[in-house]
């Protein structure tokens, strides 16, 4: 009798164990489950990155490329000053050289070069460090990257042009208008002004409200000016998908509604700061303003005709450098536009580039 009630009650245990497994089976399976459903709501960034790394990493985005999609214009390369900066060319008429910012390359200006390119000869310009120019070790100050514009005029038969710069390529163009005035006939900045000691006043930590989605009209606040500068860190852990989310981060954030950047637009930016070097580059320019600051001291205040256009959280620093370092002055504010002017409102650019720049 002992021998049999063991019997079934080895029968009974392996059955229960064989029960519990497979209920613990179950219930590993549905956690899995919930986590990536979990995951998934908590982590909606995901979705947007798929228009960044993923995107290019099945599609060409090449200079050859993307200028197909802008019939009359060409590339071109020049060597000046021991690099190779490469252009976007096209149009007849007067020289209109247009410096994009970060982080964008030359074709952050695609959607209003065919309708320049009726009046003026447009320059789309890949300055020291973006996209395919040399990307050197040093010379990033805005100093040395506007006498690089400067050796590319004068190497393409230029002796005064039209020069306008968004984002970092503002202060480029502000250096080359105060050190080659000779060189310039009117100049455009857009949303953004030349490092200046306003800059050393710009908080660790956020205003209230900056943050503030549901709000298209709050100020901004640039804290990638500190973390751009930090030696290598930001290269090392922007990498990959890392890359993809910061920056599609920073293009809705900058734009007066998000997706004023598109999936395609987002991918080919993307895909050109993923190159080697092209991080270090970028960061690069913001390392060097503090060299900017200090050689803006040796400016005298600009002469030329100067046309200021502003987004909604940029145009108030704009209006107050440039009442302070030019004399020959017209600003405008253009309402429900962010930062990507050239993009977000293309046509009202268009129209104030002809009746300024004629």
């Amino acid at each position: 009798m002992y021998i049999k009630k063991s019997k079934l009650f080895a029968k009974f245990m392996t059955i229960t164990m064989i029960m519990a497994l497979m209920l613990l089976s179950a219930c590993a399976g549905n956690n899995k489950h919930q986590d990536r459903e979990n995951a998934t709501d908590k982590n909606p960034i995901k979705i947007v990155s798929n228009s960044g790394n993923d995107q290019a990493k099945n599609k060409d985005y090449s200079d050859e490329e993307l200028v197909k999609k802008l019939p009359g214009f060409k590339n071109g390369t020049k060597k000046v000053n021991g690099i190779t900066i490469h252009y976007v060319e096209g149009g007849k008429g007067e020289p209109l050289f247009l410096l994009p910012g970060w982080p964008e390359t030359w074709y952050a200006f695609h959607k209003i070069m065919p309708a320049l390119a009726e009046k003026y000869h447009v320059y789309s310009v890949d300055y020291r460090g973006m996209g395919s120019s040399d990307k050197p070790e040093s010379g990033y100050d805005k100093k040395t990257m506007a006498s690089d514009i400067y050796a590319l005029v004068k190497k393409l038969g230029y002796e005064k042009i039209n020069l306008a710069g968004h984002d970092i390529g503002a202060p480029v163009a502000y250096a080359y208008a105060a050190m080659y005035p000779q060189a310039t006939k009117k100049l455009a900045m857009m949303d953004a002004s030349h490092p200046n000691d306003n800059f050393l006043k710009i908080p660790i930590l956020p205003p209230p409200g900056v943050y503030d989605v549901d709000n298209p009209d709050r100020a901004k606040f640039y804290w990638w000016f500190a973390f751009n500068t930090i030696p290598e860190l930001p290269e090392q852990l922007l990498q990959g998908k890392q890359l993809d989310i910061a920056y599609n981060w920073l293009f809705d954030y900058l734009a007066y509604e998000k997706g004023a950047i598109t999936k395609e637009e987002r991918a080919i930016y993307i895909a050109a700061y993923a190159k080697p070097g092209a991080l270090r580059a970028g960061n690069n320019w913001y390392r060097a303003f503090r060299q900017d600051i200090e050689d803006l001291k040796t400016y005298k205040n600009l002469s030329v005709p100067v046309l200021g256009i502003g987004g909604v959280s940029g145009y108030k620093n704009l209006d107050l450098f440039l009442h302070a370092h030019a004399t020959d002055l017209k600003l405008v504010k253009l309402d429900k536009c962010g930062h990507w002017i050239a993009e977000e409102n293309p046509q009202e650019t268009i129209k104030l580039f002809k009746e300024f720049f004629s």
